[in-house]
């Protein structure tokens, strides 16, 4: 069964860069959603997470994830938004951005909202970093608005991206 991909929206930071990348009025008929993004923050960190939040609800969210550095690995959990999807910090080499992509199934069923993540942050300095992330949203409502944010409230810097799809099986 293919499946077929249906772009519903896309943003792109402008000049003066953007606390959050935001889309609202989702529709519901499409199976599932699909979000591939391109950023980096103007953190002076040295990693940043990703941060999801689903319907402007800043409850109910659980994750786990691995990681990878190219000379160590780990793993992270946690309850709340920040998801454990790398950011490009603006401390990494400069005009490099992060890449993640964020799986959303059954964004509209009336169970509980899981998700799953691949993101990859490159810095030349001292390597890089790559996330396989699983998160939940214990939540029955369908996904209405998605905003993604770092999650230590920096700013997205000029020419970040996202684009959400709707996936319809066919």
């Amino acid at each position: 069964m293919a499946n077929t991909y249906t772009l519903i929206a896309s943003s792109t930071v402008g000049s003066g860069g953007a606390s959050s990348i935001d889309f609202t009025s989702i529709p519901s008929t499409y199976t599932d959603l699909v979000l591939k993004i391109s950023c980096r923050t103007n953190s002076t960190l040295a990693y940043v997470d990703g941060k999801i939040t689903f319907n402007g609800s800043g409850s109910s969210y659980s994750w786990r994830s691995v990681y990878g550095t190219g000379s160590a690995t780990g793993s992270g959990n946690g309850a709340n938004q920040a998801s454990g999807w790398g950011v490009e910090p603006g401390t990494y080499t400069a005009s490099t951005f992060g890449n993640a992509e964020i799986y959303i199934p059954n964004y509209a069923g009336s169970t509980n909202k899981s998700w799953s993540a691949d993101s990859v942050n490159e810095n030349n300095a001292t390597g890089g970093w790559q996330f396989l992330h699983a998160g939940l949203w214990s939540s029955t409502a369908a996904i209405t608005s998605i905003s993604i944010a770092d999650a230590n409230s920096n700013n997205f810097v000029q020419y970040s991206t996202a684009y959400l799809y709707g996936v319809k099986s066919s």
